[in-house]
């Protein structure tokens, strides 16, 4: 184990970022359990807090393996490769995708509430997630962030798998990951307390 909780992960996350982020940047959590990772590296940082809508496009045999991801702004990301490799066909993979488009636009209601998603345009952007397996996720909210005119795109993750890692590498600025194993099973195996963050968890931090 290297992390007791996600809030953990965001406290020590947050010291690897100190010097490296100004004071108008904005850190992103992807929604539910990078946010928490977010909010303490927020707390700590004394910068704002929002989420960043990011749908996984799960395979349904597998739904943990991510085939690509879709987010806001109509953002799309496949992994063909991956893709190829499982058999879906075009119409399985064209149904999950409509699905997850709609939990894309359903959570952002009922996470923002009623607030405005904060600006970015001309802002830092620090993308916070529990870590890293695929990183079709992240890819996918490195574009979204990308599309509403950020400044500058980091990815800060406690932990990170290799492959996805690299992926991620070649389309943000910059990536902050203290702990890339090379044995890598997934990323719960890394924290001691990994239970699922709810709706109403996400909801509340964000109304902190």
């Amino acid at each position: 184990m290297l992390y007791a909780d996600r809030e953990d992960a965001g406290r020590r996350l947050a010291e690897e970022l100190r010097g490296r982020v100004t004071s108008d940047a904005v850190i992103l959590g992807l929604p539910r359990g990078g946010v928490p990772v977010a909010a303490e590296v927020a707390a700590q940082l004394g910068a704002r807090l929002d989420v960043i809508i990011v749908r996984k496009l799960g395979l349904p045999s597998q739904p943990e393996l991510g085939l690509g991801a879709v987010g806001e702004n109509g953002v799309r990301v496949i992994n063909q490769s991956l893709v190829d490799s499982t058999g879906i066909s075009a119409d399985e993979l064209a149904a999950i995708e409509q699905r997850e488009r709609a939990e894309v636009t359903l959570r952002a209601r009922r996470f923002r509430v009623d607030r405005p998603a904060v600006a970015l345009a001309g802002h830092p952007v620090v993308l916070v997630d529990d870590g890293i397996a695929t990183g079709s996720t992240m890819l996918a909210a490195c574009l979204v962030a990308r599309a509403r005119e950020a400044e500058r795109v980091v990815v800060a993750v406690p932990v990170a798998a290799r492959a996805g890692l690299s992926r991620v590498r070649a389309v943000a600025d910059e990536v902050v990951c203290p702990h890339t194993p090379r044995l890598f099973v997934g990323v719960g195996q890394w924290y001691h307390d990994f239970r699922q963050t709810t709706d109403q968890e996400v909801i509340a931090v964000l109304a902190q």
